[in-house]
């Protein structure tokens, strides 16, 4: 699996900046969340079949588009901190949520009950699932949605909050995994 998501993220060339240690850890963790989110994403009552090519795929149900998405977050954050821009969660309201916002939202309220339902269910395969359809919300908003070129500084801080909490939710959510 490092060995694929090498010659993968070779062909993104999306690594340059990295030295070569970075490049393999890097590989060894995409690969790893590749296989364990593969298995994991299947109930475990049902059989399946293994696909190294797919599992690797960095944009459709797997370890590394989570991944990247989360990554896509960090990267908003560093860009955010390089500009000098701060985020606040006392400053909030619901009248500064548009429409993939809302959606946002009520997704992430549903981390608590689907990590409890995996737990009565034995089923990690809900939380995979769950991380999947958050991670994808999120990109759908992240494409809709300016965040940190929004001149509104009410609406940004709404979004960076936003944001961060998706993160948080997508960082739990792959830790339960062992991802």
């Amino acid at each position: 699996m490092q060995a694929t998501a090498r010659e993968v993220s070779l062909e993104l060339g999306k690594l340059s900046d990295f030295s070569t240690a970075e490049k393999e850890e890097i590989f060894r963790k995409i690969g790893m969340a590749a296989l364990k989110y593969y298995i994991l994403k299947v109930d475990p009552r049902k059989n399946m079949t293994f696909n190294p090519a797919e599992s690797i795929d960095f944009n459709g149900n797997t370890g590394p588009f989570i991944q990247y998405t989360y990554t896509r977050i960090k990267s908003v954050f560093r860009k955010a901190e390089l500009s000098g821009l701060k985020f606040s969660y006392d400053k909030l309201s619901e009248s500064q949520a548009g429409i993939k916002e809302i959606e946002l939202i009520k997704l992430l309220r549903k981390f608590s009950e689907t990590v409890t339902s995996a737990a009565q269910d034995q089923s990690p395969a809900l939380i995979a699932n769950y991380c999947y359809d958050l991670a994808r919300e999120y990109n759908q908003f992240y494409h809709d949605y300016s965040i940190l070129g929004e001149l509104d500084n009410e609406v940004r801080n709404f979004r960076l909050v936003l944001s961060k909490v998706t993160s948080e939710v997508i960082y739990k959510g792959m830790w339960l995994l062992g991802v």
